[in-house]
Formats: structure tokens, C-alpha cells, sequence
């Protein structure tokens, strides 16, 4: 049997033919899935459908991965969770992992695009549009699309990638509209003259494309176009050698115990020649299954935090004082558990690397264990937080929270203050990133 989906990201339709397909017992290997224009009709189905939620999470996401076969490996754990046979957690079945690792790749890139991309402002007959280039690893565009309409809805805005494009109007009746990709056309290696030269044709092209459904488990917030206008902005993204060198070697660290039952080592991010490193205490769940810093909850409140004070993520370098994601297994879930002075200690190792190659003018220390491990000292982030001082090595630090600190505060009035606090906080960083 051939189920049609109308394009890579039909995500209601395959919802629909997978319930359709599992409570008439349609089995996976009877099902060929594949991409047209017009749906296959599908057969009358009755009856109870239940699946867990954490499988639709992990669906939701996954279901965007630039993978091949992904529409039969989900309905076939829709069909086992169906028939009893899929265990609730994902260590517990290789099939369960590997969509939970398609999530988490596409929840990272997703991230990454809302992070790397910058709009570019240009003129067409009605009025200034903002124009992005980005290449994603993932079905990613339409979710972002989404989320960046209903963040800026009175912004007039293009989202240009090789596979397709997004196009916003702004105003009260605006729809978001897909049209064709800019492969051929745009290259990102020439990102500073591209808009220039093509962003007419490219307009011209788009074309209405199907309404989309609403994003499922993709809450972080995009990246805004720079206003007001900035131009092109064209930045080294490569790292450092030397630190990339440091993190391949950190990738087989044994020189404390939390390697054993972290899943990777998460070195920090970041370009060469990052003026200001920002250092938080060590990664966490989403964290240590990625491979990178500053992804998970804590890490989109961060992003919005730095958004707020002006700061582009992209210019500066992000790590933890600790490589491994320390935690306490309760159940199924993974509780984190703070790095006691000893592991910090030892992981300093790593972290004076970073310092050492970077050489940084600022140091931004989220929270205790980042400052302590460069303080060497037990730090009272209350009551030192909020002004700079110089280190001994002449670089200048800047005590605040860890992002992770607002998310704990039950009190809906108080995590606002904290919040409005951490934010004149990195306004602050941003003054002292300012060239003297």
C-alpha cells in the first residue's frame, strides 16, 4: 500500500494515515510511504488510538530529520506502542533511541538556526523586508517560520534556504507563505553580496504554499532581525584550532569519574577570537545527549536573555566549568546533580585551555561553580554578582546567575524580577564588550 504525503514536513498527514493505517491493521512492512502532490485516499477507521505522549514528542521532532526512512520507523513504533510491545523509555529499545536521537538532532539544529541566522534589511516596492539565508541539516524552516510569524507578526520578512523559503507580509491578515529554495542561486559562502544581487528575483518567486500546522516541542524563541538596520553582517564562525584540538582530546577525558555514566564530554562553542567567554557550571540532560552547550531549557532562556540586552551569541564563546553532565538516576529520568570543588578542580584543566587559546578580554561566570572555577574560592553569586573586576592575568570578570536559576523560582512575579535583573546584567556585559 502507498501512503502520498504532499511534502517532506506533512506531519498532519501522516498523523492522519498512521491512525488510519493502525486501526484498520495495516502492518509497517505492507506500507510504502513517499512524497506527491495529491494523497492517496485512505481506508475508514474505527476504534480507540492511544499512543504516549512522550512517543508523539519524540515524533513530532524526528519526523523533521533529513532521514530517508523515518516515516516508516515512526509508524512502526506507533504500531508497536499500539499492539503493547514499545517500553516507555528510550534506553530500553535501540528503535525508541534512534528517534530520540533524530530529535535531539533536529531540536539542535533548530536551535542552531535560530542562533546563526541574521536578517539583512532591503528595500522592495512596499517597503523594507528582512531577508535570512540559512542552510539546515533538517526539515527545520517551517517550524521556525512559524515561530518567528508569531514573535515579530508586524515585521515583513524572508527566510531563504537551498530546499525552500519563507515569506511573511506582516500586518493582521498576513499568511506565511512557502515557495522555492535558493539553491543554485545562493551561496552562503558569499553571504555579505548575495541579497544585494538576487533578493528581487527571489521575492518574485515565492509562491503560496499549504498552511502548516502548529509546531509541536519547538518553544525556543527565534533570533529577531537586527534592528535597527546593521547591513550585511559577515562573521568568522570557525573555531579555534587549538580548541578544537582540545575538545577531540577532551572526548576521551578520564581524569575524574564523570565520564562513566555521562553520555559525551561537552566542550564549549564558540569562533575564534571570541573577546568575552561566558561560563556556566556543566551541561545538562539535553546537553549531554546533543554534544553542546547551552541547548536545553536553561539555554533558550539564555538565548532570550541575550537577546533582550543585545548580545549576538554567534561573537562569543560558551562553556561550563565542568565537561560532563553530573546527575543522580531517579527512575527513568536523570536528575542533575552540581559538581562537587574536587571535579571542578580537576576540570579546570580544559577550561585553562580555553582561556589559554582564546585569551579573552571578559569572563562572564554564571553562578558558583562557574565562578568558582575560576576564582578558585567558594563565591557568593548574590552578593558579588553584577559589577567587573580585574584577574590577576589582566582579563576582567562578571559574577551573575546561572540562567538555570530562574527556571527553579516557583513564583511566576518572582522569576519576572529575576529575570529583568539577569537581563540588566548582560546589558552590562554588553557595555563592557564595547571596545575601550
Amino acid at each position: 500500500m502507498q501512503v502520498v504525503l504532499t511534502r517532506e514536513t506533512d506531519w498532519e498527514g501522516w498523523r492522519r494515515a498512521t491512525r488510519a493505517l493502525v486501526l484498520t491493521g495495516v502492518a509497517p512492512e505492507k506500507i510504502t510511504w513517499r512524497i506527491g502532490r495529491v494523497p492517496a485516499p485512505l481506508p475508514e477507521a474505527q476504534g480507540t488510538f492511544n499512543v504516549p505522549r512522550n512517543l508523539v514528542e519524540i515524533a513530532a521532532l524526528a519526523f523533521q530529520a533529513h532521514a530517508r526512512d523515518r516515516f516508516d520507523r515512526l509508524y512502526r513504533l506507533v504500531w508497536r506502542a499500539h499492539h503493547g510491545a514499545l517500553p516507555a523509555a528510550p534506553q530500553d529499545d535501540p528503535a525508541l533511541a534512534e528517534a530520540q536521537a533524530l530529535a535531539f538532532a533536529v531540536r539542535a539544529e533548530a536551535h542552531r538556526m535560530r542562533t546563526h541566522m541574521r536578517f539583512m534589511p532591503v528595500e522592495d516596492a512596499d517597503g523594507p523586508r528582512f531577508l535570512g539565508w540559512y542552510a539546515p541539516q533538517h526539515h527545520v524552516l517551517e517550524a521556525n517560520a512559524q515561530l518567528l510569524a508569531r514573535r515579530f507578526p508586524d515585521k515583513r520578512w524572508s527566510i531563504l534556504t537551498p530546499e525552500g523559503s519563507a515569506h511573511w507580509d506582516g500586518g493582521g491578515h498576513a499568511a506565511l507563505r512557502f515557495g522555492p529554495g535558493a539553491r543554485g542561486i545562493v551561496d552562503d559562502a558569499t553571504l555579505a553580496t548575495w541579497w544585494d544581487a538576487h533578493h528581487a528575483a527571489l521575492l518574485q518567486e515565492a509562491v503560496p504554499g499549504s498552511s502548516v500546522p502548529e509546531a509541536e516541542a519547538l518553544d525556543e524563541a527565534p533570533r529577531p532581525p537586527d534592528l535597527p538596520p546593521l547591513g550585511p553582517v559577515v562573521l568568522d564562525l570557525a573555531p579555534d584550532p587549538a580548541v578544537h584540538r582540545a575538545a577531540v582530546e577532551a572526548g576521551q577525558c578520564r581524569r575524574c569519574d564523570l565520564w562513566q555514566p555521562a553520555s559525551q564530554t561537552v566542550f564549549g562553542e564558540g569562533p575564534a577570537g571570541a573577546q568575552v567567554v561566558f561560563i556556566g557550571e556543566q551541561p545538562g540532560d539535553q546537553e549531554d545527549v546533543i554534544g553542546r552547550p547551552f541547548v536545553g531549557p536553561a539555554g533558550q532562556l539564555l538565548d532570550r536573555a541575550m537577546e533582550e540586552a543585545g548580545i549576538d551569541r554567534r561573537t562569543i564563546y560558551i562553556t561550563n566549568a565542568v565537561k560532563h553532565f553530573k546527575f543522580t538516576p531517579r527512575g527513568k529520568r536523570r536528575i542533575h546533580q552540581s559538581p562537587d570543588a574536587t571535579e571542578i578542580q580537576v576540570c579546570r584543566f580544559w577550561l585553562d585551555v580555553e582561556r589559554v587559546q582564546l585569551a579573552p578580554r571578559l569572563l562572564v561566570l554564571m553562578g558558583a561553580s562557574g565562578a568558582r572555577a575560576v576564582l578558585g574560592r567558594p563565591v557568593t553569586v548574590t552578593r558579588e554578582r553584577g559589577r567587573p573586576f580585574a584577574l590577576e592575568d589582566g582579563q576582567t570578570a562578571f559574577i551573575t546567575v546561572h540562567p538555570s536559576y530562574l527556571l527553579r523560582i516557583p513564583d511566576p512575579a518572582g522569576k519576572a524580577r529575576e529575570y529583568r535583573a539577569f537581563v540588566e546584567d548582560l546589558r552590562r556585559v554588553r557595555a563592557l564588550m564595547e571596545p575601550a
